[in-house]
């Protein structure tokens, strides 16, 4: 899936890994708009260039940290306790269903 325009992500859920990050995109309608694959060191430098969007993440030692990098460039971001982030999991787990659980 091609990667959108910028402007167009309203709210982008992160899958944190060890070494890569999964994000997915979504709009004002809900419709996936950005579906990408990122390394530790793209993260912050493709979301510095993103306008101010929602940003969902589960909480965990690594988004505690992403997450105050990220509120410093604007984004709103909300860290989701792992037992709430259960539930909504889908079938065939993978990468990003993860991060499209996130940006719901």
């Amino acid at each position: 899936m091609p990667t959108a325009p910028l402007y167009q992500v309203a709210t982008l859920g992160i899958d944190i890994g060890k070494n890569s990050f999964h994000l997915i995109g979504l709009d004002v309608r809900g419709a996936i708009v950005l579906r990408q694959k990122l390394s530790r060191g793209q993260v912050e430098a493709r979301l510095a260039n993103m306008p101010a969007c929602l940003i969902g993440m589960e909480a965990c030692v690594g988004a505690h940290h992403l997450s105050r990098q990220l509120l410093a460039l604007g984004h709103d971001v909300k860290l989701i306790p792992a037992q709430f982030v259960k539930p909504f999991r889908k079938s065939h787990k993978n990468d990003f269903r993860d991060a499209d659980t996130k940006s719901h």
